[in-house]
């Protein structure tokens, strides 16, 4: 059984910078698209990034130019460096790992923005 532990969360003033790391552990045997989701209180879950194996990546138009995805394919590692960080990023930060089995996601790390 795969699963995805996530860290790097926290407060930071608006402007400052954060970077989420998820990494993938238990038997794995191929991972392909990883990726970040968030969800604000009172909203529906949103994409935030995606990157594939090769890694061709994918951005909300909310983030282009302020957040940038990699991944170390050796590690099973996806990162999420978040820079000019605004009060509107605020959410729980969901990874996700897509395998040939199915999709899985991690527990969900806390991102606050203090205006």
């Amino acid at each position: 059984q795969v699963q995805l532990q996530e860290s790097g969360g926290g407060l930071v003033q608006s402007g400052g910078s954060l970077t989420l790391s998820c990494a993938a552990s238990g038997i794995i045997f191929s991972i392909n698209d990883m990726g970040w989701y968030r969800q604000a209180p009172g909203k529906e879950r949103e994409l935030v990034a995606t990157i594939t194996t090769t890694g061709v990546t994918k951005y909300a138009d909310s983030v282009k130019g302020r957040i940038t995805i990699s991944r170390d394919n050796a590690k099973h590692t996806v990162y999420l460096l978040m820079n000019s960080l605004k009060p509107e990023d605020t959410a729980v930060y969901y990874c996700y790992s897509s395998m040939n089995l199915g999709t899985v996601w991690g527990q969900g790390t806390q991102v606050t923005v203090s205006s």
